[in-house]
């Protein structure tokens, strides 16, 4: 939800990961990373977003301070915070924003993401909400993170270059080197 709402793409710095003990070959299912994002043109100014999973959860879910949904995105505004997954949302504090009255959707609902790419290998012309260009940044900040996460520091990310101008021993772990005999062209 933060990539569609707030026009996220590639983060600039991420760290302070947290969880058990990195693997060498797996990303662990449990895990926390902060990332940092910049500008991202005209009304989105830089920000931060904490990714959680697993059993990693934020202090405000662990203390009781907000629902225990099972998933779902919380943002923090300088007014209150919206508690949202892709079927339901909640304005907090609730007595708040008692009376708020919702904008009319503009996002026709989804039947899924597998039904989407069903329709898409159909022919279907409408485009998927969650085609390469929302899924791809959105995949590419996760792997920084399990990066981030082995490496276990804090490390900057120039996208152009693909590299960590902080930490370039971190880069080992953004690809692999391939068998004797195997190739990806």
């Amino acid at each position: 939800l933060p990539w569609w709402g707030l026009k996220m793409e590639a983060p600039i710095k991420m760290g302070a990961p947290s969880g058990p003990k990195a693997q060498p070959d797996i990303a662990p299912a449990s895990m926390s990373v902060k990332y940092t994002f910049g500008e991202r043109g005209e009304g989105y100014p830089a920000l931060s977003h904490t990714w959680y999973q697993g059993t990693e959860k934020p202090k405000i879910w662990k203390d009781g301070g907000i629902p225990n949904w099972n998933d779902g995105t919380l943002f923090i505004g300088e007014d209150g915070m919206l508690l949202a997954d892709y079927k339901k949302y909640l304005l907090l504090p609730e007595e708040k924003f008692a009376t708020y009255e919702p904008p009319t959707p503009w996002i026709e609902p989804s039947p899924g993401q597998m039904e989407e790419w069903i329709r898409a290998c159909k022919g279907d012309s409408r485009e998927p909400l969650c085609h390469f260009g929302y899924a791809g940044p959105l995949t590419e900040a996760n792997h920084l993170g399990n990066v981030a996460y082995r490496s276990g520091k804090k490390l900057e990310w120039e996208p152009e270059s693909m590299t960590f101008p902080n930490a370039p021993d971190a880069e080992k772990f953004l690809r692999r080197s391939y068998r004797e005999g195997w190739s990806l062209t």
